[in-house]
């Protein structure tokens, strides 16, 4: 089987965690990367992630690699992921190769680190993920993100550092209750169990330093907001916007945040794949 003279695929955004599902529930958000994939051009930038990527399954030489990058960086919306998935996918295809998004996620593991983001932006929807196997357990989920995105960048790994090595048992506790709420709140898209599980003990109270916005959005909600959520690392913060009141809710947020890009967001039902 011949390779195709060229491919173009395109993966989305992600917000990861979702309160108290800690490196275990991500879903996609309609916000995309794309990739073409050309023989012959310049070499590859092999430090690149996303080649990094692709040659897990293909050589990168005797291709050319043209991203085109949407998601902001370093803000907690899964741009690495983002673009781990363009190299698998993109890759996958080159070399002929039908591939789950479980395999896809097992081979980007090691580049990503985390499992959340990279199975959504995988698999779409809303999905939960343990080691290297995914549930994708709904297309939407029961509110509209809104995500409010700060100017200053927060890297992965320093968020990460900030997190202690242990936790009071009531925390751990509390964050594992409110996890399970989460995952049936998702899995039965309701509102009400929704707005009971979003708050977190485990992980969202030490990135506070880096992610201000939490306290302030939570301390005076919009109208018509379930809650929020730190997005991924953070600093992004996700407000959740009743159905229906997106539109209230990013308004308000505009004006008490003139600073910070809003960006009313929708679930997207798919995941990484042609354009």
């Amino acid at each position: 089987m011949s390779a195709p003279a060229h491919v173009s695929v395109r993966a989305p955004a992600t917000t990861a965690n979702i309160g108290p599902g800690f490196d275990c529930a991500g879903a996609a958000l309609d916000l995309w990367n794309e990739l073409e994939v050309r023989p012959g051009g310049e070499p590859a930038d092999r430090s690149h992630l996303g080649v990094r990527a692709f040659e897990r399954l293909v050589p990168s030489s005797g291709w050319s690699f043209h991203f085109v990058d949407r998601i902001p960086q370093a803000r907690g919306l899964g741009s690495s992921a983002a673009v781990v998935a363009l190299g698998l996918v993109a890759a996958a295809i080159v070399a002929g190769l039908e591939l789950s998004a479980d395999e896809l996620l097992a081979l980007g593991m090691e580049l990503e680190g985390h499992g959340d983001n990279l199975a959504a932006a995988l698999a779409g929807g809303v999905c939960l993920t343990w080691g290297t196997r995914i549930a994708r357990i709904a297309d939407t989920t029961p509110a509209t993100p809104i995500a409010v995105v700060p100017e200053h960048r927060v890297e992965t790994a320093a968020s990460r550092a900030a997190l202690p090595d242990t936790v009071p048992h009531a925390d751990a506790a509390f964050s594992a209750g409110h996890a399970a709420l989460l995952g049936a709140a998702l899995a039965s898209n309701s509102a009400d169990l929704f707005e009971a599980a979003l708050d977190d003990r485990l992980h969202e109270p030490y990135r506070a330093k880096t992610s201000p916005l939490l306290a302030e959005v939570r301390a005076q909600p919009p109208a018509g907001a379930l809650g929020a959520t730190i997005s991924g690392a953070g600093p992004t913060v996700i407000v959740w916007a009743r159905n229906g009141k997106t539109d209230s809710c990013a308004d308000e947020l505009r004006r008490r945040f003139p600073n910070e890009q809003v960006l009313p967001l929708t679930i997207s039902p798919t995941g990484a794949g042609p354009t």
